[in-house]
């Protein structure tokens, strides 16, 4: 029984002696990676030079201009315009324009954007990255909003587009009162929920 006491102390003391190495090689090793990581290069966050040029985005092909034409329609009550009308940009440049859109009414009002390209070659080479045709909106009582679209065009747009025209149709979904609701002409267009 003595021996097995005894070997059951050696086994601790070996098992304690193997923990607090592997914890002395843990809390060393974030120094140690670091130190290597800077020496090498490699996974630094913030540059020490302040003089080192941002990288440049060798998709974007300046050899071309394109005219994006800003066009707006609403059905329902809804204010809704581009705050400029057009923009040129360079293929597989980002660039962000920007929608006001102005409920009037006193009650709230959703809505939803449905886009549309013309020509409608340039439909697949349209990339939105970020836009609010996505989801419907919904703006209160006498709300004002406005509502980038964060897009880019594809270096493969055909070369003979020159110009392209972007045009939302803002509809309106829900908040109409209840005889447009019940399917009555409001503004000429019917409206059906």
């Amino acid at each position: 029984m003595s021996e097995e006491r005894e070997s059951n102390r050696k086994m601790l003391g070996k098992l304690v002696v193997v923990a607090v190495m592997m914890f002395g090689f843990g809390y060393a090793l974030i120094p140690v990676y670091r130190h290597l990581c800077e020496v090498l290069g490699i996974n630094v966050l913030t540059q020490k030079d302040g003089t080192v040029a941002p990288p440049q985005n060798t998709q974007v092909d300046l050899s071309r201009s394109i005219v994006v034409e800003l066009d707006s329609n609403v059905q329902g009550t809804l204010r809704f315009r581009p705050t400029e009308r057009r923009v040129t940009v360079h293929p597989g440049e980002m660039k962000t324009v920007v929608y006001e859109v102005v409920n009037a009414q006193a009650r709230p009002v959703t809505a939803q954007a449905i886009p549309s390209y013309a020509p409608q070659s340039a439909t697949p080479h349209f990339k939105k990255v970020e836009c609010f045709c996505f989801q419907q909106q919904t703006l209160q009582a006498n709300e004002a909003k406005q509502m980038p679209v964060m897009f880019y065009l594809d270096p493969a747009l055909p070369k003979e587009v020159k110009t392209i025209t972007l045009s939302y149709t803002f509809i309106e979904i829900a908040g109409l009162d209840k005889t447009a609701a019940a399917g009555t002409s409001q503004g000429g267009t019917k409206v059906v929920q």
